[in-house]
């Protein structure tokens, strides 16, 4: 995007603005309009729509119901996709993938993921920062309970 507005009129810029988020979207959920964005920012970065496709097949891959063997050939197949096609930007992905592979395909086992400890642990680590100073610990613990659950649980009804 930093290349793009050097690059780009401001008027043409403007109309690729939103594109990262949807980068991040699956492309079920992507409406004609976003469509025609994406089509829009591939046209200036076509090693970006192959990143892009590659993203969308392993995530088709996680969303398929198939057995850990399966997968882990199914993913060897896609790192040899990306390897081949000579994107880099997977570069660092790629030797993590290949490094943690019987730990990451075990998820295929049952399909648990660590995803809400994660995402309460960040909650978490924001809190502590936004409450820097505070020394008592109990007040600590009031404001992570009323971040996560206190709202509700104060609301009247």
């Amino acid at each position: 995007m930093k290349r793009l507005k050097n690059d780009l009129s401001e008027q043409e810029y403007q109309g690729l603005k939103t594109s990262l988020w949807l980068l991040r979207k699956s492309a079920f959920d992507i409406t004609s309009d976003e469509k025609r964005i994406l089509k829009n920012l591939f046209g200036y970065s076509p090693k970006l729509k192959t990143a892009y496709e590659l993203m969308n097949k392993l995530t088709a891959i996680y969303n398929s119901p198939i057995s850990k063997g399966l997968a882990t050939r199914k993913i060897k197949g896609w790192i040899r996709q990306v390897k081949n096609k000579g994107v880099t930007f997977f570069n660092r992905f790629l030797k993590t993938l290949e490094i943690n592979m019987e730990e990451i395909t075990n998820y295929f086992l049952q399909r648990n993921s660590s995803g809400f400890v994660e995402g309460l642990n960040n909650k978490i680590k924001v809190i502590k920062r936004r409450c820097y100073g505070i020394t008592n610990i109990g007040h600590l613990f009031q404001r992570i309970f009323l971040d996560l659950q206190g709202y509700d649980f104060l609301k009247f009804q």
